[in-house]
């Protein structure tokens, strides 16, 4: 005999998972959404490729557009791929944790981190994740359903953001709101603006999720001292927004060394550490794009979303994991000199020569200088792109790629407020860097009239 579940009045019935009580209402806000805009680095190999058909196939050019550093240094040395492989082996390939493998944990609290026992966390605390994209949206996710509990919200940015932190967030339904700031303090955020934002939000009847504070940043390079950044968030829990995001992705690569999370959390309540988030990974100290390899670190509560989530979602890949490990048991400065050596010695390049060469500009720390252009944008040699009324940095990109065979990133790609500058990447090797900067200026100085 066939028991019927005494929950459902009929098996030939459709019947809800959720219950009534605990249905997502019916919201039509994706019918009024924008497209998000696909990419326009393409710009950039359309630019070289003109190049390439004026002067050869031979012809040499200079790529200071990218954040990669395995491709344009050596990225993940073949003894720390070998080790994981080692590691993979050793391990399986059965299903692990949707927050990774308890060695993981393990490395990454004792010789990654360091952490202070003393702060409350430890391996709880840490989440791996699928390179740093995955753990954004995965901290998005954790946000809305633990903060305000509300799509629509909005989550803060500088003035001029990343690309990804303009519509990441959008796709999982929160509202991108660019803080104030000013290009002669690098678009630094403020108290002040970061309660303006906190005001605008709350006059439209919307809460703030989250605000990200990234150092050093993409794509100034603006490095942020650790004091500045717990002053900031201070503000913004005091503000009552929900979380604060640290994304240091890029905290290897410094001239100073890298961030210390203990000093962060000694500076919060235990109440308030729940409110914290930290991003890292390997995809820039390491140079290792496509491994795929990020973690964050955060309040149990958000980390036990994050968790149930995975389950029925992404669960991260082990060879990931195994290649932190691997990097982690070695030394973690060790492990990445292959790529944080070159940036330092390319920083002081291209920071001596910007300044000889007298251009403004904001530069920090991480891959990326943000070079200001304005003069030579608005020289009146450029002529507005097809399908433009206005020159800007992209026009200037289509000029150092198509005469100069010098790719960039147009400042203009990133916000209007970036519309005269551009990002120029010295994740590069050093003689390459000092060539890219010389076509710079070259390309620069063939727009004074």
């Amino acid at each position: 005999m066939v028991t019927v579940n005494s929950s459902q009045t009929s098996l030939e019935n459709p019947v809800y998972v959720a219950t009534p009580q605990h249905r997502i209402p019916v919201n039509g806000y994706p019918a009024a959404m924008m497209p998000i805009p696909p990419s326009r680095m393409f710009l950039i190999r359309d630019a070289l490729k003109a190049y390439k058909e004026k002067l050869g196939a031979n012809a040499v050019t200079y790529d200071a557009s990218q954040g990669d550093g395995g491709a344009s240094l050596p990225g993940v040395p073949r003894e720390l791929l070998q080790r994981a492989l080692e590691i993979q082996l050793e391990h399986g390939t059965a299903y692990d944790q949707p927050w990774g493998t308890p060695r993981f944990r393990k490395a990454a609290v004792e010789k990654y981190w360091q952490l202070d026992s003393a702060t409350g966390w430890g391996e709880a605390n840490i989440a791996f994740v699928q390179g740093g994209r995955d753990g954004l949206q995965k901290a998005y996710s954790a946000m809305i359903a633990r903060g305000n509990k509300q799509v629509g919200d909005a989550l803060i940015v500088s003035r001029v953001p990343w690309i990804s932190y303009n519509w990441g967030p959008y796709a999982v339904g929160l509202n991108v709101l660019l803080a104030p700031g000013q290009p002669e303090s690098g678009w630094a955020y403020t108290p002040e603006g970061i309660r303006a934002c906190v005001a605008l939000a709350q006059q439209e009847g919307r809460g703030i999720a989250g605000i990200v504070i990234t150092s050093p940043d993409n794509p100034t390079g603006r490095t942020i001292p650790l004091s500045e950044q717990i002053m900031l968030a201070k503000t913004s829990l005091d503000a009552g927004i929900p979380y604060v995001l640290f994304d240091w992705i890029y905290h290897w690569v410094t001239d100073e060394g890298h961030s210390d999370i203990n000093e962060v959390l000694r500076a919060f309540s235990p109440d308030e550490r729940e409110r914290l988030i930290f991003l890292d990974g390997l995809t820039k100290s390491l140079g290792a794009s496509n491994v795929r390899a990020g973690w964050l670190v955060a309040g149990k509560g958000v980390i036990d979303h994050i968790t149930s989530q995975s389950s029925h979602g992404v669960i991260p890949s082990f060879f990931a994991q195994a290649v932190a490990i691997a990097a982690f048991e070695m030394g973690f400065g060790e492990a990445a000199a292959s790529i944080i050596e070159p940036c330092k010695q390319s920083r002081h390049i291209l920071r001596e020569a910007l300044t000889n060469f007298g251009i403004p500009f904001i530069m920090g720390d991480g891959y990326y200088a943000f070079i200001d252009c304005a003069r030579y944008i608005h020289s009146g040699v450029l002529k507005p792109l097809p399908g433009k009324d206005v020159v800007d940095s992209e026009t200037l990109l289509m000029h150092l790629g198509e005469n100069f065979g010098l790719a960039v990133v147009p400042g203009v790609y990133f916000s209007d407020a970036g519309a005269d500058w551009i990002r120029f990447s010295y994740a590069l090797k050093p003689e390459t860097t000092a060539g890219a900067v010389q076509r710079l200026f070259e390309g620069l100085q063939a727009l004074e009239g």
